[in-house]
C-alpha cells in the first residue's frame, strides 16, 4: 500500500509544483481538490502516514517559493478541516530536516505551525510546546546575527501558546513542560530569552499559595501526636519536601532539610520517626547516605562539646548525648540504613585538622559498640577505617596509661584497646596501649573479680567475642544476681521461696557494658527463665535477676533479645510450661518496671493477656488479678495518638485485643477510646462512627460484654460514641428485682439444712451471681459467719466450696453484682448506725475476711452505670471504703513515705518490699475466713512471687478512673478534693502523672471550666506527690506556683502578657530511659500545656493570649527568632482543647473583614508580595494580615487531621458569606492551600468540601466585582488543585460554577470542565490581544482529562 500511495500523492503534488500554467489561487483549488479526492479514499490508520510523506516531500524541496507554497496547501487544508490541525503541526516537528541551519524552511514551518496551531487541542498543544523547545535546544549559543531573525520564529510559536489570552491549553500545563526542561537553578535557552522566565515566574503567586510561611523553620516535637502525620516526610535521597507540581517555589523550599532531620535524630526515641520521615522501611534494606551524613555531623557535634565539658560521669548533657548517638548508630547500621565503613571515613575526613580529641575515648566507645557486636558476622575490611580515625585521634608517642578503674568513664577509655583486640591486631609497631592491654591480660588470670570497680566490665567488652576469656567475667556477673544455690529468702504470701540473690546489677555498670555484652547477659538471663520455667521448678526466681532484667530491657539497642524477646519467646514459652509463678514475675515487671515500650508490643501483650484469661489454669485468684490488673494498665496508659494505629491493625480481627469476659476491662478499653478520639479532635465534624476503624471494636464489645453509661459519663464522649451508645442501649435489670432476688435466694439459703445441697444449688452453673450479696446479709444480720456459711466461701478449703467452684473469673461477675446491690443497700439505708455498720462490714469484708480485694471493689462500683442519687451514693460508698477506715489509709501513708519511684537507682527495693509486706501481708485466698471459724480450718495455700506489686500500686490506675468518675458528677466535687488530700500522695509511683493530667484536663475542660478549685486541688495533689523526687521547676513555673496555687476565690490571679511570653524551663537534665516522657520537648510541651489548662482563666482567653505573643510586639519575644516562636505557639496551642485554639478562627475573620482585605480601592502593593510573610519580615515591611497568616499556617502544620478537618466547615458557614474581594480570595486561597496536600492523604472527603468551596468563593467574587486583576494566578491555582488533587471528583459540582462566571474567567477555566471555547467575538471583547487571523484559532471541546475520582498527572 505505501509504494502506490506515494505515487499518487507525488503526482497529485509535483504536477502542481512544477507547473506555470496557472495562478497561485488556481493551484491552490486544484492541488486541494485533487488531494480531497484520494484523501476520502483513504483508510483511518494511513492518515498519519500521508501527512508524514506530504511533509518529507515538502522538506526536500529547495525552492522557498515552492516549500511556501505547499505550506499555504497545508494551511488551506487545514482551515477547510481537510486535514487535522494537530496530525500536521506533530509531523512537522518531527521531520528530520527541520534544522535550524536551513533558516528559512524553519522560519516557514515555525511560521505555519502558528498559523494553525489555534485549532490544536490542548494536549496536544503540550506535547507541541515540549516539541519546539527541543527543537529550540538544538540551535548553539553562538551563531551569525543574521540568521537569527529567521530563527526567531520558533520564539513567536511559543510566546503564542504562552500567551494567556489566547488560552491554547491550560497555563500549567505549560509551566510544567517548561520546568521539565529548565528545572530550578537552570537557565532558557537563550532564543527564548526572558519570555520563560517571565512566565514562570507568573506562576511564583501560585506557589507561594500552595507554601507554607516559614515551612523551614518550624519544627515538631518528637512523639507527639502531630509528629507523626505527613507533614514532616522527606525525600530519602535528597532530603527535600516532597513539594507538588513544577512549581516555581521559593528557592528555601528546594533546599535539603538537613536542619529538620538533624533535629529529630537529636531527639532520645526518634528512629521510628526518622524512618517514618524518610520512608525507611525495616523490611527493605536500603542505604540512605543523607541520613550517613547527618548522623556523622551528630558524632562531630558531640566532640565539639566535649571540648567544652570538664565533667563527663555526672549525667551532664555530652554523657547523655553520646548514650544517643550510641543507640542511634547501632539502630541505623543495624538495619543497613546506614554504611559503617562510609561513616567512619566520613568522621575522619570532617575531624581531620580539627585537633578534637577530647571526646575521642567517648567516640571509641561508640564505635565499639557497632565492632564487637558485628566483627564475626562481616569481613575485617569493613573495620579497617577505624584504624584511620586512631592514627588521627592519637598522636601520642608514649604509652597511655592505665585509667582509673574506680570510675564508670574507664570503660570510655579503654575502648580503643577493646576494639585493637576485637580486631586481631596485637602485633604493632606502635601500640600506645600496651600497658592497658597488659592490664586487661593480667585481670584475666585473676579468678576472683570483685564487683567493688569497673574490672568486670572492661573485661566483658574486651573479650566479647572471645568465647574462652569471655566466661569468666560473665560468670561472675551471672553468678551475682543468680545466687550461688544453696541460699534460700522468703517473698510475700505462703510458701513462697525463692534463689537468694537480693541485690541487682547497678545500671551504671550495664552502662558500662558493650551492647554484645549486654546481649550475651540478657540471652543468658532469658535461657536460665525458659530452663527454669521447662523444669516447673518449685524456687522463684532471684530478686536479683529479676530487676537486673527488668533494667536491661530498657536498652533499646538490644530490642531483638530484650522486649521483642520477652513478648515473642519468654512469654509464650513460659505460658506454653504452665509455669504460673513465672508468668506472674513477668506480668509484674511488665507494670511495675518497664518504660518506653513501643506501643505494638504493648498491644500484642494485651492480646496475649486476654487470650490467658480464658485459660482454665489461670483461674485463680492471685493470677487473674495479676492478668486483669496488667490489662488494666495496659488499656489505660495507651497514648492518645497510639489507639487507632494500633487497633486499626485488629480491624479484621477485633477480638483479639478484647475481653470476652471483663466488663471492667472493655468499659475501660471505651473510655480510653473516648479520650483519644478527644484528645485527638479524630470525631471532629462528624456525627457518626459509621465508616471509621472504631465501629467494629465498639460493637463486639457490645457483643461480649452488653453495658450502658450513665448520663453524666456519656456526656463528656465524643458526639458519635454518645450516638453509638444511645443506638445501642442495654436494658438494665431495676434495684428492685435485684433485691428481691437477693431476698429469695437468702430465704433459700437459711432454710437448707444440708451443707451439699447448699453447696450444689449454689455453685450451680447458670446460677445468678449474688453470692457475695448474700454473705453481705449474713455478715449484716449475724455479725459473723458460721461454719456452713465460711466452708461455702473459702476457696481452698474443701473441693465442694462454692467460690473455687465458681472461681476467680466468675467471682467477677459476683462482684459486680454485689456492687449494685451495695447501691441499693446503702440508698434505703436509714443512715446512722446502720450506716456505719454497712461500712464496717463492707471494710471487714475487704481486710479481715479477704473476700474482695479492695481495688477490684472499687473498680467495680466505680464502672457501674447509676444515675442521678445512685451514683452519688456510690461514689459515697467509694469514699468511705477509701478513708472511713484507717486500713488503706495506713497502707498508703506507709508505702509513700517509706519507698521512692526511682526503682533503677536503688540497690534495697527487695528489703523495703519485704518490710512492707510483713508489716501489711496480702491476702488472696479468703485467709481471713479461716482464721474467724472455730476451730480454724489450716490452708494449704502456694503463692506466686510478688516482686514488685502490693495493694497501693494496684490500685493506681483504678484510682485513676475513680477521679474520672468523681469529675463527671458534680455534687461530689468536695468528696474527689477529700480523696485527693488522703490518698494523692500515690501519684508519686504513677508511671505517667503529667500525662494523666494532661488527659484529664484536656477531657474534661468542658466540666472543669468553671471548677477552678478543683483543677487547682488535682494540679497541686499531682504534682506535690513528687516534690522530694524532682528538682525545682521540673514541671510548673515558679510564677504559677507563687500566684496561681492561692486558694482564695475573691483573689483570683489572672496572668500578664509577660507570664505568656516567658518559655518554660530550662528544665533539669535527667535520664530520659526512665522519664516519662521520651525527651526534653515532649516534657517542656506537656508541661506547658498542663499549667495553662489549669488557670483559673477561660480557654479563649489563653488562646488569644497565646496568639498575642507573636501578634502583638512583645520586648520579651525577639523579631529574629519569631518564627520559632510561631512554632512554639503551634505545638502549644495545636496540644490544648477545641477552645484554645478555635480562637484563630476569629482572628482569621477580623483579618478578612478588615478594610485591607474588603475595600473595593486598589491595595497598596502587590498583595503576593505583602502575603510573603518571610521577605516582608525581613524588610520591617510585613502587615497584620500577614503575621495572622504565617501563625495559622503554624498552627495548622502541626494540627491533627482532626483539627483540620473543622476547615471545611470553617470555610463554607464562616467565611464563604465574607469573601467578596479578590483581596479576600486570594487570602483564603494562601491561607488554606498549603493543606490540601495532607487533606488527600489522611482525609479526602475534606479536600474535595473545599475544592468545591473555593470555586463558589470564587463565584461570588465574580459577582461582587467590577474588575479582577489575578485571573491568571486564580486560575493557575485551581488548575493545581485539579491536577494535583482532585481529579475530576468535583467536576459537577464546580461546571455549573465555571459557567456562571464572567466570560474571561470561563475561557481560561474552561479546559477544568472541557466545556466549548467561547465564539471569537466574545473572545475578542475580554481579551482584545487574542489575534484573529484565521477561523480555526479556536480548539475544539476535548474528552475529559483522566478518569474521575483520583488526581491526574499533568502529564497525562
Amino acid at each position: 500500500m505505501a509504494v502506490p500511495m506515494e505515487s499518487q500523492l507525488q503526482s497529485i503534488f509535483e504536477d502542481v509544483v512544477v507547473g506555470d500554467r496557472f495562478d497561485e489561487r488556481t493551484k491552490l483549488v486544484s492541488c486541494l481538490g485533487a488531494f480531497r479526492q484520494y484523501w476520502s479514499t483513504l483508510p483511518q490508520e494511513s492518515h498519519d502516514q500521508c501527512v508524514q510523506w506530504i511533509v518529507r516531500f515538502i522538506h526536500s524541496q529547495h525552492s522557498p517559493k515552492r516549500i511556501s507554497f505547499l505550506y499555504d496547501c497545508l494551511a488551506m487544508a487545514v482551515e477547510t478541516s481537510l486535514l487535522p490541525p494537530r496530525m500536521v503541526c506533530q509531523a512537522l516537528m518531527s521531520s528530520d530536516s527541520l534544522e535550524w541551519e536551513r533558516t528559512q524552511l524553519w522560519a516557514l514551518t515555525f511560521k505555519l505551525i502558528r498559523k494553525i496551531i489555534g485549532g490544536v487541542d490542548y494536549k496536544g498543544v503540550r506535547d507541541l510546546l515540549k516539541a519546539v523547545m527541543d527543537k529550540i535546544q538544538t540551535v548553539p549559543n553562538f551563531m551569525s546575527s543574521a540568521v537569527v531573525q529567521q530563527l526567531l520564529a520558533a520564539r513567536e510559536v511559543v510566546e503564542y501558546i504562552l500567551d494567556r489570552n489566547a488560552c491554547l491549553l491550560p497555563a500549567y500545563f505549560a509551566v510544567t513542560e517548561i520546568r521539565k526542561l529548565y528545572p530550578e537553578g537552570m537557565l532558557s535557552h537563550w532564543l527564548l530569552g526572558s519570555l520563560i522566565s517571565d512566565f514562570v515566574d507568573s506562576f511564583r503567586p501560585t506557589a507561594r499559595i500552595n507554601s507554607i510561611c516559614g515551612r523551614c523553620n518550624l519544627l515538631p516535637v518528637v512523639n507527639n501526636s502531630g509528629a507523626i502525620c505527613n507533614s514532616w516526610k522527606l525525600d530519602p535521597t535528597t532530603l527535600r519536601f516532597p513539594l507538588r507540581g513544577m512549581l516555581p517555589y521559593d528557592k528555601d523550599l528546594f533546599e535539603p532539610q538537613t536542619g529538620l532531620l538533624r533535629y529529630v535524630l537529636e531527639q532520645p526515641y526518634s528512629r521510628d520517626m526518622v524512618c517514618n520521615m524518610l520512608g525507611l522501611n525495616k523490611q527493605h534494606k536500603q542505604r540512605c547516605p543523607v541520613l550517613e551524613d547527618q548522623l556523622v555531623d551528630l558524632v562531630v557535634y558531640a566532640m565539639e562539646r566535649s571540648e567544652t565539658e570538664e565533667q563527663f560521669d555526672d549525667g551532664g548533657t555530652s554523657q547523655l548525648l553520646w548514650q544517643h548517638l550510641s543507640s542511634q548508630l547501632i539502630f541505623f547500621v543495624l538495619f543497613q540504613f546506614a554504611s559503617f565503613p562510609h561513616m567512619v571515613l566520613s568522621l575522619h575526613q570532617k575531624l581531620a585538622g580539627r585537633g578534637l580529641i577530647k571526646g575521642r575515648d567517648h567516640l571509641m566507645w561508640v564505635l565499639l559498640q557497632f565492632i564487637s557486636g558485628s566483627i564475626q558476622k562481616n569481613a575485617l575490611a569493613d573495620f579497617l577505617p577505624v584504624m584511620k580515625l586512631f592514627d588521627l585521634l592519637y598522636p601520642e608517642k608514649e604509652c597511655i596509661p592505665v585509667p582509673d578503674i574506680n570510675k564508670p568513664q574507664s570503660t570510655h577509655a579503654f575502648a580503643m584497646t577493646c576494639i585493637w583486640i576485637h580486631l586481631n591486631r596485637k602485633q604493632l609497631t606502635r601500640f600506645l596501649f600496651l600497658s592497658v592491654f597488659r592490664f586487661l591480660q593480667q585481670s584475666l588470670r585473676n579468678k576472683s573479680l570483685p564487683m567493688t570497680d569497673y574490672k568486670i566490665a572492661l573485661l566483658c567488652n574486651a573479650y566479647s567475642t572471645n568465647s574462652e576469656c569471655f566466661t569468666l567475667p560473665m560468670g561472675v556477673l551471672v553468678e551475682t544476681i543468680y545466687g550461688n544455690g544453696s541460699m534460700r529468702i522468703t517473698l510475700p504470701g505462703t510458701n513462697c521461696m525463692a534463689s537468694g540473690s537480693v541485690t541487682p546489677l547497678p545500671m551504671n555498670l550495664l552502662d558500662s557494658l558493650t551492647v554484645h555484652a549486654k546481649m550475651s547477659l540478657i540471652h543468658s538471663i532469658a535461657t536460665r527463665v525458659i530452663k527454669l520455667a521447662h523444669a516447673k521448678s518449685s524456687l522463684a526466681l532471684a530478686p536479683a535477676l529479676v530487676e537486673t532484667y527488668s533494667r536491661l530491657l530498657v536498652y533499646m539497642e538490644i530490642e531483638s533479645l530484650g522486649i521483642k524477646g520477652f513478648i515473642s519467646q519468654l512469654l509464650p514459652n513460659v505460658f506454653k510450661s504452665h509455669a504460673w509463678g513465672i508468668l506472674h514475675t513477668l506480668l509484674e515487671m511488665f507494670s511495675y518496671r518497664m518504660h518506653h515500650i513501643q506501643p505494638h508490643y504493648r498491644v500484642q501483650l494485651l492480646s496475649h493477656l486476654h487470650s490467658l484469661a480464658a485459660v482454665p489454669q489461670t483461674n485463680q485468684n492471685q493470677l487473674h488479678l495479676c492478668v486483669e490488673s496488667t490489662a488494666l494498665r495496659l488499656i489505660t496508659a495507651l497514648g492518645s495518638s497510639e489507639v487507632q494505629p494500633q487497633f486499626t491493625r485488629f480491624l479484621n480481627d477485633p477480638k483479639t485485643v478484647l475481653s470476652a469476659e471483663s466488663e471492667e476491662l472493655n468499659r475501660a478499653l471505651i473510655l480510653t477510646l473516648a479520650r483519644a478520639t478527644h484528645v485527638t479532635d479524630f470525631f471532629t465534624g462528624s456525627d457518626s462512627i459509621q465508616g471509621t476503624w472504631c465501629k467494629d471494636i465498639l460493637q463486639t464489645i457490645m457483643n461480649f460484654t452488653p453495658h450502658n453509661w450513665a448520663s453524666h459519663t456519656l456526656s463528656c464522649f465524643p458526639a458519635p460514641l454518645q450516638a453509638f451508645f444511645k443506638q445501642n442501649n442495654v436494658p438494665q435489670e431495676s434495684r428492685f428485682n435485684l433485691k428481691k432476688n437477693v431476698e429469695e435466694e437468702y430465704r433459700k439459703w437459711k432454710s437448707m439444712t444440708v451443707e451439699n445441697d447448699i453447696i450444689t444449688h449454689f455453685s450451680m452453673q447458670g446460677s445468678p451471681p449474688l453470692f457475695l450479696c448474700l454473705l453481705w446479709k449474713m455478715l449484716l444480720e449475724t455479725d459473723h459467719i458460721n461454719q456452713i456459711g465460711f466452708r461455702c466461701a473459702l476457696n481452698i478449703a474443701c473441693d465442694l466450696s462454692v467460690l473455687e467452684r465458681i472461681g476467680a473469673r466468675a467471682l467477677v461477675a459476683h462482684v459486680r453484682t454485689f456492687a449494685d446491690f451495695l447501691v441499693y443497700e446503702f440508698s434505703t439505708s436509714a443512715g446512722g448506725q446502720q450506716l456505719n455498720k454497712c461500712i464496717e462490714i463492707l471494710n471487714d469484708m475487704v481486710w479481715k475476711y479477704n473476700i474482695v480485694t479492695l481495688d477490684r471493689l472499687i473498680l467495680c462500683l466505680a464502672m457501674r452505670s447509676h444515675e442521678g442519687n445512685e451514683a452519688q451514693v456510690c461514689y459515697f460508698i467509694i469514699q468511705l471504703l477509701l478513708l472511713k477506715p484507717n486500713d488503706f489509709r495506713n497502707r498508703v501513708s506507709d508505702f509513700v513515705k517509706e519507698n521512692a519511684p526511682e526503682h533503677w537507682l536503688q540497690s534495697d527495693w527487695h528489703t523495703k518490699h519485704m518490710t512492707y509486706h510483713k508489716k501489711y501481708p496480702e491476702k488472696l485466698y479468703f485467709e481471713g475466713l479461716a482464721e474467724q471459724v472455730n476451730p480454724p480450718i489450716q490452708l494449704h495455700l502456694q503463692y506466686l512471687p510478688i516482686y514488685f506489686g502490693n495493694v497501693c500500686l494496684r490500685f493506681l490506675p483504678v484510682f485513676d478512673i475513680v477521679i474520672h468518675r468523681f469529675l463527671e458528677l458534680l455534687p461530689v466535687s468536695k468528696s474527689l478534693e477529700t480523696l485527693l488530700d488522703h490518698l494523692g500522695g500515690l501519684y508519686k509511683f504513677h508511671d505517667r502523672p503529667v500525662t494523666y493530667l494532661y488527659n484529664t484536663l484536656h477531657y474534661y475542660e468542658r466540666h472543669l471550666r468553671d471548677r477552678t478549685n478543683l483543677k487547682r486541688k488535682l494540679v497541686h495533689a499531682i504534682m506535690s506527690s513528687l516534690k522530694d523526687n524532682r528538682t525545682p521547676g521540673w514541671c510548673l513555673s515558679e510564677t504559677y506556683l507563687k500566684c496561681a496555687m492561692n486558694p482564695r476565690d475573691d483573689n483570683v490571679w489572672i496572668p500578664d502578657d509577660t507570664y505568656y511570653c516567658k518559655s518554660p524551663g530550662p528544665f533539669p537534665n535527667c535520664d530520659w530511659r526512665f522519664n516519662e516522657f521520651p525527651n526534653p520537648a515532649a516534657h517542656a510541651l506537656h508541661v506547658t500545656c498542663v499549667e495553662l489548662m489549669a488557670l483559673a482563666v477561660p480557654g479563649k482567653d489563653v488562646g488569644n493570649a497565646l496568639l498575642n505573643v507573636v501578634l502583638k510586639s512583645q520586648p520579651l519575644v525577639p523579631r529574629e527568632n519569631i518564627t520559632a516562636w510561631m512554632n512554639a505557639i503551634g505545638l502549644v496551642i495545636t496540644a490544648l482543647p477545641e477552645p484554645y485554639w478555635i480562637v484563630l478562627h476569629d482572628r482569621i475573620v477580623s483579618v478578612i473583614s478588615s478594610a485591607v482585605l474588603s475595600s473595593e480601592t486598589e491595595w497598596v502593593g502587590y498583595p503576593f508580595q505583602l502575603l510573603d510573610f518571610t521577605a516582608c519580615h525581613r524588610s520591617y515591611s510585613e502587615m497584620h494580615c500577614s503575621y495572622i497568616l504565617a501563625l495559622a499556617h503554624a498552627v495548622w502544620h502541626h494540627s491533627s487531621i482532626g483539627q483540620l478537618s473543622l476547615i471545611p466547615k470553617f470555610l463554607s458557614e464562616v467565611l464563604k458569606p465574607i469573601v467578596k474581594t479578590e483581596f479576600q480570595l486570594l487570602y483564603v486561597y494562601h491561607l488554606v492551600g498549603p493543606f490540601l496536600q495532607r487533606f488527600q492523604q489522611e482525609r479526602t472527603r475534606c479536600m474535595l468540601e473545599i475544592g468545591v468551596a473555593f470555586y463558589e468563593m470564587l463565584q461570588a467574587v465574580d459577582q461582587h466585582s467590577k474588575h479582577l486583576a489575578y485571573m491568571d494566578p486564580i486560575c493557575d491555582f485551581l488548575y493545581h488543585i485539579k491536577y494535583m488533587f482532585t481529579g475530576d471528583s468535583v467536576k459537577d459540582q464546580v461546571e455549573r460554577i465555571i459557567c456562571s462566571l464572567r466570560p474571561a474567567m470561563r475561557l481560561r477555566l474552561r479546559f477544568i470542565t472541557h466545556i466549548s471555547k467561547m465564539e471569537p467575538a466574545a473572545a475578542a471583547s475580554t481579551a482584545t490581544s487574542v489575534p484573529q487571523s484565521s477561523s480555526v484559532s479556536s480548539p475544539a471541546a476535548q474528552s475529559g482529562a483522566g478518569p474521575s475520582n483520583i488526581p491526574l498527572s499533568v502529564g497525562q
